[in-house]
Parts: structure tokens; C-alpha cells; sequence
């Protein structure tokens, strides 16, 4: 199966998010946080965004594991 622009999309958001939560639980360090601000509006935008990517990884997943 080849790759959309929203599956590259959401694979990019979801990696982001993944090394975000890393860094938090290493380092206490939230990227996005510090990048944006804490709790600003775009901060929230991109964790929607990241959540989001996540939903769509697994729906995608689901329909790739079909035979």
C-alpha cells in the first residue's frame, strides 16, 4: 500500500508526539510546550493534530493488516 499526504501527515504528527512524550518522561522537557508556549492555543492545536494522527494510524492500520 502507498502512502497519501494524510498518511504522511499523520505519520510525521504522531512521531513528533511520540518523541514529545519521550522527552517529557527523560528529561521532564515538554517540546511543544516550549516551542508554542504552555497551554497556548497552538500548543492545543497541535495535541488535537497529534491525537488525531493517531486515529488515523490505526484506522490505516487496520485496513493494511486485511488480507
Amino acid at each position: 500500500m502507498k502512502l497519501g499526504s494524510i498518511d504522511w501527515i499523520a505519520l510525521v504528527l504522531t512521531i513528533v508526539g511520540g518523541l514529545n512524550w519521550g522527552l517529557v518522561g527523560l528529561f521532564n522537557y515538554n517540546l511543544v510546550d516550549g516551542i508554542f508556549g504552555v497551554a497556548s492555543v497552538i500548543s492545543k492545536i497541535v495535541y488535537i493534530l497529534v491525537g488525531l494522527s493517531a486515529l488515523w494510524l490505526i484506522y490505516t492500520s487496520t485496513k493494511i493488516s486485511k488480507p
